[in-house]
């Protein structure tokens, strides 16, 4: 368990089928938020319905957890893959996207590599400051979105 500082204490923690519907939730809002141009493929409810029974079952999900019980962000580790990681729009910028990367070194040693949107220079940002290179581009013909992305990856 990794606990923050002060008075809105985040506990960062594996997340349970319970968090499922919670976790959708922040990843919905955030989507909305960053990319707000961009159609999702998938409704609202099979969203939820993929946090529900492959994202918090089959994966490595951990949850961001006020101490009021609220969850205010997910990450999600897939091998080596940094495969999700969103927070409540309203929560950017306070240091949990930090603890969530410290933690994913800590759980991947070796490395570890993502995709993120070209489209999103705050994340391409927030990457980058934690030693993350862009290592390909492309043109998005092979993501859901059909989006144009950007590989990172971490090497210790």
């Amino acid at each position: 368990m990794n606990r923050g500082a002060g008075a809105e204490a985040v506990v960062l923690r594996r997340a349970s089928t319970a968090d499922a519907r919670a976790a959708a939730d922040v990843w919905l809002r955030s989507f909305a938020a960053a990319l707000p141009s961009m159609v999702r493929p998938h409704s609202d409810a099979e969203v939820r319905a993929y946090f529900r029974h492959v994202v918090v079952e089959r994966h490595e999900a951990w949850v961001a957890e006020e101490a009021g019980g609220a969850v205010v962000g997910v990450m999600v580790l897939e091998g080596e893959e940094l495969w999700q990681l969103y927070l409540a729009p309203e929560r950017r910028g306070q240091g949990i996207g930090n603890r969530f990367v410290a933690l994913a070194k800590e759980r991947r040693t070796g490395g570890l590599s993502l995709w993120t949107f070209q489209v999103n220079p705050p994340a391409r940002r927030f990457y980058e400051r934690h030693g993350f290179s862009a290592v390909q581009w492309t043109d998005g013909t092979r993501n859901e979105e059909r989006e144009p992305d950007v590989r990172y990856v971490w090497r210790p």
